[in-house]
This record gives structure tokens, sequence and C-alpha cells, in this order.
């Protein structure tokens, strides 16, 4: 065959694949856990084609519902960190259900931590229990990535934690 025919037919077959669709990506997340009994994972994995939803910071609710951000007096009116937690992770739970996420779709949570007055330092323990309402649940076995951070303060005086996460799910 001719050198010029040859890349004729080559710079054709080029062309033809190069406007093939492609192939969707099989879309995947893999969670890695290396000790089974663990609150949290080691990593996660999102593989091409996934959605993902990115939830900015949110915070705790106050206990009594007629009371507000702007008429809040005290820690008391949020409650302690396990408290504060439970309302977030409500909150959270709650918009990604908005969305068409579940609990189980997040695979990174990142915890920013005030320090309790009550204990002069942040309550990892109580971070923990209430995260242990939500993950490793019958209703929600599995678990996150996560990293926990104690921070000066937080958006406002009262609050104890803010919680900001990343879920992933096949498309």
């Amino acid at each position: 065959m001719p050198a010029h025919r040859l890349l004729k037919t080559t710079f054709a077959a080029a062309l033809a694949l190069a406007l093939l669709p492609a192939a969707p990506a099989c879309a995947q997340v893999i969670k890695y856990q290396s000790n089974p009994g663990a609150l949290i994972l080691d990593g996660a994995e999102v593989k091409a084609g996934t959605d993902l939803f990115f939830l900015s910071g949110q915070l705790a609710s106050p206990i009594d519902p007629k009371v507000t951000f702007a008429t809040a007096t005290s820690i008391a009116d949020f409650g302690d960190t396990k408290t504060q937690t439970i309302s977030t992770l409500t909150k959270i739970k709650a918009l990604l259900e908005s969305k068409g996420y579940t609990l189980g779709d997040l695979v990174k949570l990142t915890l920013f931590v005030a320090a309790d007055p009550k204990l002069g330092k942040m309550d990892f323990a109580g971070a923990n229990e209430g995260f242990k309402q939500f993950f490793k649940t019958t209703d929600n076995p599995g678990t996150v990535a996560r990293s926990t951070f104690q921070v000066a303060a937080l958006a406002g005086p009262y609050f104890l934690i803010e919680i900001e996460g990343i879920a992933a799910k096949k498309k």
C-alpha cells in the first residue's frame, strides 16, 4: 500500500475512533477500613463518573424551637458537644435526603470542635458519642473518613461543633 494511502487510512480510523461516544465511566465509591471495629474509615476512593455533593459547614440548632440564633444567650441553648453533634448530624441527614443522598453516601466529614468552657478543652468523647448515633448503627452500618480539629472559636460564641462533609454516589 502506498504511504499516502496508508496515512489516509490511518487518519480515517483515528478520526472514527475519536468521534465514537466515550463509554461511560464505571462510577464507584470504595470505602477502606482495615479495622472493622474502628469508628471511622482509613479512607475512601471516589472513581470517575460519580456524583459528588459538598456540604458546607453545619451548626447545631437551638434545643428549644422558640429560641433563634439571634435570641440565644448561652451554650445551654444549644447543648453540650454531644447534643450539638446530634443536632448537626440530624441537619446533615435532612440536607442529604433533600438532595437524594443518604448518610451511607457520605465519604468524608470534617469536625471543627471548640473548647467546652466546662472542660477547658474540646469534648472529643462527646463528639464521638453523638457520631455513634448516626454511624455503625443498624440503620447505617457504614462510616466515613473523618478528621477532627480543635479550633479557637466557631461562627458564634455558643457553638461547640461545626461539621462539613462530602457525599458521593453512583450516577
